[in-house]
């Protein structure tokens, strides 16, 4: 069987990250392949640069043996390629028809459109999968799962013939699920060659024909399904030394510093428990969606739990705020530093002094020889290369960027540090600095808890790690069970290996 779609030496990077490099796919038509990577492994990249979003720096893309090439979106969707994402690009005030239709409408005479054609047409393709979904209905009153029906409906409208189905289950329900299932059964039946990405290994045993995995975005290996198992799967997804020298640690962990207990969210998290010690690093591991940024928002007073408990140095804290967290000690390092980290179009020394302010003050004025020489201390001890601390910090490298934001928060003098996703997106030499200084922090007594996607970097980093699924814990392991299979297995929610 020929394949529908062929990649073929793929290459794609960004400033400081290569993203994919020399990566092949098969698509097959009536099958389903399963496409299979931890976090980072480059399937989101490739997604988009199926769908014309992205555009790769070196490799060819083959539609039916024939080269082609997906400048726009709209040209892989002429080519009939599609995506269905985890949170479906539609729109809630206009009709399903409508949203079926949207840019390729039938249309009647003087080149106006047919709604009676448009709704009907609509019909058709919701009975060909399956879908009991009235055309005329608004979108927005719409459940998850008739979301994904129309979207899908939407696809076969441009006559897809391959169909990217990106974590389609994340949101639904199980009777839902089974749905998707037989909706893809369907699909299969057409001919379409789906792509299907999910971190749920019962899913992709359930439902994949054959698999591809990726690592650290290159290709690993692929086959058929029914000559796979578990294991081997987590050990091609993993099985990579860790290859990065990560600092030697003295540790010296003190007494309890934060505890939580109970902590839950109605829609996000729940049941959160653990303590973190003074001098530890205590990392937090989990597959898309398990629910780690969201536990730290909340520590920091971003969002508020429902319940729980939190106890700072052995004193019940209730934090409602982020003011409110930054006085009890604990700051947090966000993954996304573009847009909730560093504060573009100020320069370095202002973004560092911004949570400080009261320190480079007096009589209620700021002190700019003051700003320059707490942020100079803290640059400075992080490596911060820069042409000078006036310098506009959206001017700097995604590295450099990061030390910024974390030297801001350490400015503050904190008992808890977070840093959710640290490394993400740096060069080699910046996540050098970062980890050396996360050791320095750590042996002068910080509390820190570190949230990565590297498996790497959590095994080397860390003292203990914390793994999440599906917003709730499901391991703590430390000494010789810190290992890539451990992580991944409980993540994936598999059994643990004998």
């Amino acid at each position: 069987m020929q394949p529908v779609l062929r990649l073929r030496g793929i290459s794609k990077s960004f400033p400081g990250v290569k993203a994919l490099s020399d990566v092949q796919l098969d698509l097959y038509p009536g099958q389903v392949t399963a496409l299979i990577g931890e976090n980072g492994a480059g399937k989101s990249t490739i997604v988009k640069v199926l769908t014309g979003i992205y555009q790769p720096d070196a490799g060819t893309i083959e539609i039916d043996g024939r080269a082609a090439r997906f400048p726009s979106a709209d040209a892989a969707a002429q080519a009939g390629v599609t995506a269905i994402h985890q949170e479906t690009v539609l729109f809630d005030e206009l009709s399903v028809a409508e949203n079926i239709w949207l840019g390729h409408a039938p249309r009647g005479r003087f080149g106006l459109i047919n709604r009676a054609a448009m709704r009907d047409g609509a019909r058709r393709l919701l009975d060909g999968i399956g879908a009991k979904i009235d055309p005329d209905a608004r979108l927005g009153d719409l459940g998850i799962a008739s979301r994904h029906m129309v979207a899908i409906a939407r696809a076969l409208s441009i006559e897809a013939r391959v169909v990217i189905l990106d974590e389609p289950t994340a949101a639904l329900s199980h009777k839902e699920i089974q749905e998707l299932y037989e909706l893809v059964e369907t699909l299969k039946a057409q001919g379409k060659a789906i792509l299907f990405i999910s971190h749920k290994f019962d899913e992709i045993f359930r439902i994949a024909d054959r698999y591809t995995v990726f690592r650290d975005g290159q290709f690993v290996g692929e086959g058929a399904m029914a000559e796979v198992n578990e294991g081997q799967l987590v050990q091609m997804m993993v099985g990579r030394s860790v290859d990065q020298i990560f600092p030697v640690r003295d540790r010296n962990i003190g007494a309890p510093v934060l505890t939580v207990s109970g902590y839950s969210h109605p829609t996000e998290f729940a049941d959160i428990g653990f303590t973190l010690h003074r001098g530890e690093i205590l990392g937090f591991y989990g597959l898309v969606g398990a629910g780690r940024s969201e536990v730290m928002q909340a520590l920091f007073g971003i969002t508020t739990p429902s319940k729980g408990a939190c106890k700072i140095a052995g004193q019940v804290r209730v934090i409602r705020s982020t003011a409110e967290a930054v006085e009890a000690g604990i700051v947090y390092v966000p993954e996304d530093r573009g847009r909730q980290g560093a504060v573009k179009g100020l320069p370095i020394f202002q973004n560092v002094t911004l949570p400080s302010l009261g320190a480079v003050s007096r009589a209620g004025f700021l002190r700019m020889a003051d700003e320059f020489s707490l942020a100079r201390d803290y640059t400075q001890r992080l490596d911060l290369r820069a042409a000078a601390l006036d310098q506009d910090v959206g001017l700097l490298s995604g590295g450099n960027q990061q030390k910024v934001v974390i030297a801001k928060w350490l400015a503050t003098k904190p008992r808890v540090i977070i840093l959710d996703e640290p490394t993400k997106g740096i060069d080699i030499g910046s996540k050098a600095a970062v980890h050396a200084f996360m050791a320095e922090l750590a042996a002068q007594g910080l509390a820190i808890i570190m949230v990565s996607s590297e498996i790497p970097e959590v095994l080397g980093m860390s003292d203990r790690v914390i793994v999440m699924r599906e917003g709730r814990i499901v391991d703590e392991v430390a000494g010789d069970r810190m290992t890539p299979e451990t992580l991944v297995r409980a993540a994936a929610g598999l059994a643990v290996a004998a």
